[in-house]
């Protein structure tokens, strides 16, 4: 975990007792919540969405079995590992649980060093899979979300759109000349602008929600959320306008300068969630970005429906 901050626990057991040995055992090194029948599991599984699960298997009413069942069928919930934790130790219960997807399996009575062993195993699991899909969304030249992150904030933000039927704006960015640029002074060069230019348009967004990728190669895309036609022109002539004036400086001391041309495209409000109509905005956007080259590079064009 990054700093401080602990990996959450949730003890699931019908048994007070239990809970209090679990939680004596472990709370010293995680966050620990507690719940006491399936049910109540689910919701706070859903609501505090914990790194790990404990699970007790017999338990009144649903037990740990359709307990783990439910959560892997809940998309919130799926991927929680699962412990289960029980007085159950014959070799059929285990199979029966690690045939549900149960990570592990921890037997009564409790074994202080095991549990700990047990739990620690499956916290280092969860941190390494954690730090994997991070690195895998981020672009390791620039240090900023890469397209695959793109593609899943999009989708989110596009359904959040249509739910509160709010606008949402995309820019699309392409370096000016950048193969010139590439070919004249060589590829550490055009890797040091591509880095240069990418902290540029981050520092450049106003708001926590606005959202920069690299698209690919010299590309760029900005996504800005709640943000109608005119905040995206501005935002985008903020952009153009600080790529410009802006000296980039390598470590050998050559001065470069690059600019960019940028697209824009809003929608005052979305009402397909296909992944069709995301395309398309998409797309929209990308011809309002051909028109800004077209026209002379450096410079904001915004997306006109009666050009297609």
């Amino acid at each position: 975990m990054d700093g401080d901050k602990k990996n959450t626990l949730l003890i699931v057991d019908d048994e007070n007792s239990n809970l209090k040995v679990i939680s004596h055992i472990l709370g010293s090194n995680y966050t620990i919540y507690t719940a006491t029948d399936g049910m109540n599991a689910i919701k706070k599984a859903k609501e505090l969405k914990p790194d790990l699960i404990l699970l007790d298997i017999i338990m009144p009413v649903m037990d740990g079995y359709t307990t783990l069942s439910e959560l892997k069928k809940n998309v919130e919930t799926y991927k929680i590992p699962v412990v289960f934790i029980t007085g159950l130790n014959n070799m059929e219960d285990e199979v029966k649980g690690l045939s549900l997807d149960a990570a592990d399996y921890i037997t009564k009575p409790f074994s202080a060093a095991i549990v700990k062993l047990r739990v620690q195993n499956q916290m280092k699991i969860v941190n390494q899979m954690r730090t994997i899909e991070r690195l895998s969304m981020i672009d390791h030249l620039t240090n900023i979300p890469n397209k695959r992150s793109f593609d899943e904030r999009i989708s989110m933000e596009w359904k959040q759109a249509m739910r509160e039927q709010t606008p949402i704006s995309l820019l699309m960015m392409d370096l000016d000349k950048f193969k010139t640029l590439n070919d004249t002074y060589g590829h550490q060069k055009g890797d040091f602008i591509l880095h240069s230019v990418a902290q540029v348009f981050s520092q450049s967004l106003r708001r926590p929600g606005d959202f920069v990728a690299r698209w690919g190669g010299e590309e760029f895309t900005v996504l800005l959320p709640n943000t109608p036609l005119e905040g995206a022109v501005e935002s985008a002539e903020r952009i153009r306008l600080g790529t410009e004036k802006n000296d980039y400086v390598s470590d050998d001391g050559m001065v470069l300068k690059i600019t960019v041309s940028i697209g824009v495209h809003s929608l005052m409000r979305v009402t397909d969630n296909s992944m069709h109509a995301i395309e398309t905005f998409i797309s929209n956007t990308d011809d309002a970005l051909y028109s800004a080259k077209k026209a002379g590079r450096n410079r904001v064009m915004v997306y006109q429906s009666e050009k297609k």
